[in-house]
């Protein structure tokens, strides 16, 4: 219940990405082909996929490990179906390990925070898989947490939490937010990123937004 004004509250340019992302799809969307969002929560991204794309034949795929989150989102999909009125894209949900899923003939998919908690040894494999699914010309979205390297770890930090404090956090919700996602959540540097989406074979892979530590990348078949 309290998620969507939690992420809100909690991650910098939240607001931006996410329509963004049907940006995004709309010129990366091929005919006949999946979008995937994985981890897709409550399906802020994954409605964003589904308004963005105007290929035919589109299908939007969305797979969480939470089934509590996978049966609100059921909700916002179903009424969302209502506003779109005849013919909307469908959409699919699948409650499952992103690690362990079958992705097929995809042209677009979404990682919107999601690799973050993910063990970092099994990332890689992740990122190749998806890889793999994509159609010549498909992009991946990877939006992220991210570290610094040197001082511009604790100003990044601190600039994240000015931001939380303005948006209604008091000193202990801060404090116990960091202690709860210690050791869980485990960010890498931007470049860490990029180098591991080039390693699997993408043919470009950039940043193409940052609000202090939290980022967007673009990664392109």
């Amino acid at each position: 219940r309290v998620f969507p004004d939690m992420i809100k509250r909690s991650v910098p340019g939240y607001t931006t990405i996410i329509p963004m992302i049907g940006v995004i799809s709309e010129h990366y969307g091929q005919d006949n082909s999946n979008l995937y969002d994985l981890g897709c929560s409550l399906g802020a991204s994954l409605l964003a996929m589904r308004h963005g794309v105007k290929a035919k034949g589109c299908k939007v795929i969305g797979i969480d490990n939470a089934e509590a989150m996978l049966e609100q989102c059921q909700t916002y999909v179903d009424q969302d179906s209502v506003k779109q009125g005849s013919h909307p894209v469908p959409v699919e949900l699948h409650h499952g390990d992103v690690t362990q899923f079958n992705y097929e003939n995809a042209s677009v998919i979404t990682l919107n925070f999601t690799l973050q908690f993910i063990e970092p040894e099994k990332r890689q494999a992740l990122i190749l898989t998806l890889y793999d699914a994509l159609l010549p010309g498909g992009a991946l979205i990877l939006s992220e947490k991210i570290c610094f390297t040197g001082i511009e770890q604790k100003l990044q930090e601190q600039l994240h939490w000015d931001f939380k404090r303005a948006n209604g956090y008091s000193e202990l919700e801060i404090s116990q937010k960091r202690s709860a996602l210690e050791n869980v959540l485990q960010p890498e540097t931007a470049q860490a990123h990029i180098e591991r989406m080039l390693l699997a074979g993408f043919s470009q892979a950039s940043q193409w937004y940052q609000c202090f530590n939290f980022t967007s990348f673009i990664a392109v078949k």
